[in-house]
């Protein structure tokens, strides 16, 4: 998309402005600076880099990058007069290349006028901008500090996703597992991670032991850590205590002190957020950067800050892995869409704990709490060299049971994980089962029938089968194995053979039995049928069928049919004659696909459509 369509609205609102309003409204950090655009001065650049005619200007276009592979366009030798003032660029020598410019960027003058003082992007030689980088081989950079700072809030302006849960309670902790995402700062890219809220004089067996333990963990990984103060509360004891666990777990990591919650602090006429940005230096971390996650100010001081940093181990890894890879484009292509596989269930059935099993490590929060996951947590992972991501959901609740806060939210983000899932694995507690000899809840049963609602593939998980060992247990073990196949069947007549296993999260048995289950399911719910293959099976299903087998010759008659789309299957019958086809002949065709085809275990849609004479 052009620039003069994708950025025309916005940018002639923010040209029209004054200086004054402009920075009233966004704050010192403008994202608009680095994306600049004159709209009516522009119509001479399109999208091949060609160039016209204007009046007042002369044009040398050249095509640059920033550090993360976007385009800009900047005038060489140039002068260009935009609303009575003159933006000067400097001579370059690089070579113009034919590719698409989406966006400009104007010069230091301007960004020294704006009031960021970011570094000058740099433009990258042919042959580096023209690859495609790794995920991989991105530094990691950590967000950490106590409670309430606003690390999630920072996370998502970072990210430009509203991922993690963001609710203001001061004293509690709404995170507490370990989030990636990948962040964009300016010409940075990096991936971020946000963490629950640290307190380091805790029990060895309380929540927040438990999650400073994984924090600990996931800290090792990273290359840098963003220390996160709130200025509104100022320095506390406990910003101390973690500056200490800092020095102590990771020394090898660099870390930059952020004053977060900083918002207004150029009219900041009491001096309270300039006495606490002074007090942050008492943690010994270098010079402190005021930002405001909510609004967005100081980010360009940030970036400054991030940027040697980021670019230095940047060049550690590509070090480290021989320099910097391309990948291939059959490769991406390949490895764009990994499954999306989500663990979902009631709240304290062991998904977290088979979340940790399928990865081989303490990626989430576990404990005999119920509750314990908020936020849907996403990790990737490969399986016989196909890639997988994996979300662990929080306890699924009804409706009527959610209530305002962090749990409303929870509830809200397992919902949103489940709808972009391909395949649902529904975890249930084989346990409860057999006491009280029903496989599924209400709340499991709804939620297993909105699954095959929403089209997706779905396998159910019967964990902790590790309390039902023992030869005294074998007659129930074998009820349970039986019974919940049978009582699955009776909860989704719709979609029949739905794939049932019977694993132990806690002695991490069976996620083998669970990964097959789910690419099979995968497998079946991406299947394409061509036209002549529905049609040759469409003309021997229909001689059995009850209607032709009594001589029924009034009513409607099947023509063709077609397969209209995947993910899940959804066909088309072309009926012609009077009326339409009943829901027992739709049944009639589902049932005979699923056992003709192997389709069994997903969802099937049938359509049809009346074709005139």
């Amino acid at each position: 998309m052009g620039c003069r369509s994708r950025y025309g609205p916005p940018l002639r609102q923010f040209l029209g402005r004054t200086f004054a309003a402009v920075r009233k409204k966004h704050g010192s950090d403008l994202n608009l600076a680095d994306y600049h655009l004159e709209y009516r001065h522009l119509g001479s650049i399109s999208r091949r880099c060609s160039t016209r005619e204007i009046s007042g200007s002369t044009l040398n276009v050249e095509n640059w990058r920033s550090l993360d592979g976007t385009q800009f366009c900047r005038h060489a030798s140039s002068s260009v007069p935009i609303r009575g003032r003159t933006f000067s660029h400097a001579e370059t020598s690089a070579s113009v290349l034919n590719n698409s410019v989406d966006l400009y960027e104007d010069g230091a003058q301007f960004e020294g006028t704006i009031g960021d003082n970011p570094k000058t992007l740099e433009p990258l030689s042919a042959d580096r901008s023209s690859l495609k980088f790794n995920d991989k081989l991105l530094p990691k950079i950590m967000i950490v500090g106590r409670p309430n700072v606003g690390k999630s809030a920072l996370f998502n302006r970072l990210t430009h996703r509203r991922e993690a849960l963001v609710y203001d309670t001061p004293g509690a902790h709404v995170t507490r597992d370990v989030r990636e995402g990948i962040a964009k700062l300016a010409g940075l890219r990096f991936k971020i991670l946000d963490t629950a809220g640290l307190e380091t004089f805790t029990e060895d067996e309380s929540i927040l032991a438990r999650t400073a333990t994984i924090t600990a963990n996931a800290l090792g990984k990273c290359q840098i850590a963003l220390f996160l103060v709130d200025a509104r509360a100022g320095m506390q004891p406990q910003d101390m205590d973690v500056g200490r666990w800092l020095r102590k777990t990771a020394p090898h990591v660099k870390v930059v002190t952020a004053v977060n919650k900083a918002e207004g602090i150029h009219n900041d006429s009491s001096g309270r957020l300039m006495a606490a940005i002074g007090e942050a230096h008492q943690l010994g971390f270098g010079d402190p950067v005021p930002i405001s996650a909510e609004s967005g100010e100081g980010m360009a001081d940030l970036y400054d800050s991030l940027r040697p940093l980021v670019e230095e181990a940047q060049e550690e890894i590509e070090k480290d892995r021989g320099g910097v890879q391309e990948i291939k484009e059959e490769d991406v292509n390949a490895k764009a869409l990994p499954l999306q596989l989500a663990i979902a269930g009631r709240p304290n059935v062991g998904k977290s704990t088979l979340v940790n099993a399928l990865l081989r490590e303490e990626r989430v929060l576990t404990g005999p709490e119920p509750g314990l996951t908020r936020d849907s947590i996403s990790s990737e992972f490969e399986f016989n060299g196909k890639k997988v991501r994996l979300v662990d959901t929080a306890g699924w609740l009804q409706r009527v049971q959610v209530k305002e806060g962090p749990a409303a939210l929870s509830a809200m983000h397992a919902r949103k994980g489940v709808m972009m899932a391909h395949v649902v694995a529904l975890v249930v507690d084989g346990e409860e089962v057999a006491n009280t000899r029903s496989s599924m809840r209400h709340a499991e049963a709804a939620l297993a029938r909105w699954v095959v609602q929403e089209g997706r593939g779905l396998v159910i998980v019967v964990n902790k089968m590790d309390l039902l060992s023992g030869k005294e247990n074998a007659k129930i073990r074998a009820d349970v194995m039986k019974a919940v196949p049978a009582e699955i069947q009776t909860i989704l007549p719709q979609v029949s053979g739905v794939p049932v296993v019977f694993v132990s999260a806690l002695e991490k048995k069976g996620g083998a039995a669970i990964m097959r289950n789910v690419f099979e399911c995968y497998e079946k719910w991406c299947t394409r049928l061509t036209t002549a293959q529905l049609n040759r099976w469409l003309r021997k299903v229909m001689s059995r069928h009850p209607k032709n087998m009594s001589g029924i010759k009034y009513g409607p008659k099947v023509k063709f049919m077609t397969q209209v789309k995947a993910r899940p299957p959804t066909f088309v019958v072309f009926v012609s004659g009077s009326g339409e086809l009943e829901e027992t002949d739709l049944r009639f065709l589902a049932s005979a696909m699923r056992e003709d085809f192997g389709l069994d275990g997903v969802p099937l849609r049938i359509l049809q459509r009346s074709t005139k004479k």
